[in-house]
């Protein structure tokens, strides 16, 4: 399992459209993706359930995956929500 700490750079935040771009890298990979923020977990290939977490811009979430391609999934979400 990895887990990382990720700021979301993306100036609008995870909002609808972000959040399906998301979703779409997440759902690329095999392994079990959550992000979580001090009150909720939530499954990353799981639109919505990534809705309902309302993230802001600036805002840091924890990535954590676990599965057989683990380190290439985390490097990619990392990517996508650390662009501006």
């Amino acid at each position: 399992m990895i887990t990382k700490e990720i700021e979301i750079n993306i100036p609008s935040g995870l909002d609808a459209r972000p959040v399906a771009v998301l979703v779409q890298v997440a759902s690329q990979y095999e392994c079990n993706i959550n992000v979580l923020t001090v009150d909720k977990r939530v499954n990353a290939k799981s639109i919505m359930g990534m809705m309902s977490m309302g993230i802001a811009a600036g805002e840091k979430v924890t990535v954590t995956a676990d599965g057989s391609d683990e380190k290439e999934a985390i490097e990619n979400i990392e990517k996508y929500l650390s662009s501006k």
